[in-house]
Parts: structure tokens; C-alpha cells; sequence
């Protein structure tokens, strides 16, 4: 921004102008106005999904389920048995399922591969479940699923 204080030469008048000339300021605001509007579209991207639509649906548990439990020391149990490594995890994995396979095959009809469901102690690091779900994918398990516990008072809506 500029102002004039007046014209040295005349000396009729000594009275400052008061005009400011505001053309540098326009200009410097429509630059604003543009950077804006080139820039404010590209910022803010949206990207289209759907979300999962969330409810409290009670946990069907079927025999053929694998149910495991993981503790705050890495501890994995099957059912109520201790599992000590990977590879046994592993083992029992794969010998369930196919035991599972060979009654389904002998009943007949369409075969349905059972579910893993882990519950994890709120105190375990990622890596113990981590470690187990990537085991029983190892195994041929396609569905796993957590099971945890709603929070006290909590009453499911529909």
C-alpha cells in the first residue's frame, strides 16, 4: 500500500492527501483469490466408500469353531489347552481343519470351512495376535474373527 503526502512543489496548499491508492491491494487480493481456488479443490480429496453398517450381533459359537485365546504374556490357548509354539499351533491347525473336511465329506452336501475366534487380553501387544492370525491363515482358515466383550451397562439397540 502507498499513500500521498502531496505535491512538494506547490506550496498554495499543505494539506496532506488522504486518498491511499488501493490499486496494489486489489491486485495482491485477487492473486489470493485465485491460489485459492486453484489449490482449495485439490487439498480436500474425497474418496467414495462404503462403510460397514456396525451392529451387536451375538456370537453363534459352533463345535467345529476353533476358539483361541491369546494373554498379555503371548500365551495361546486352544480351548483351554496351552499351545507352546507356532508350529504346534500350526500343526493342530491344519489336522483340525481337515478332520472337519472328512466329517463334512462323509455327511455329504456342501462343505463349510469352520471359523477361527480369538480373544486377546486387552494388555497384549499386536504382535502375540499378530503372530496367531497369521498362523491359522498359514493353516487354510479363511474366516477369523475377534470376540470381545461390550462395555458394562451396555444394551444393544436394533
Amino acid at each position: 500500500m502507498s499513500m500521498s503526502v502531496g505535491d512538494p512543489s506547490s506550496d498554495a496548499e499543505d494539506f496532506p492527501m488522504t486518498e491511499i491508492n488501493t490499486t496494489p491491494l486489489v491486485d495482491v487480493m485477487l492473486v489470493l483469490l485465485i491460489i485459492f481456488l486453484i489449490t482449495v479443490p485439490v487439498a480436500i480429496q474425497v474418496v467414495p466408500l462404503t462403510l460397514p453398517k456396525v451392529m451387536n450381533i451375538p456370537t453363534t459359537t459352533k463345535p467345529e469353531n476353533v476358539n483361541l485365546s491369546v494373554d498379555a504374556n503371548c500365551d495361546t490357548y486352544w480351548g483351554q489347552t496351552l499351545v507352546p509354539t507356532r508350529q504346534e499351533l500350526l500343526d493342530r491347525g491344519v489336522a483340525a481343519l481337515r478332520e472337519e473336511i472328512a466329517r463334512q465329506e462323509a455327511l455329504g452336501g456342501q462343505i463349510t470351512l469352520p471359523e477361527v475366534h480369538i480373544r486377546g487380553d486387552r494388555d497384549m501387544e499386536y504382535r502375540c495376535v499378530g503372530g496367531v492370525i497369521f498362523t491359522m491363515q498359514r493353516a487354510g482358515f479363511l474366516k477369523i474373527a475377534f470376540v470381545s466383550e461390550p462395555p458394562a451397562g451396555y444394551v444393544p439397540t436394533r
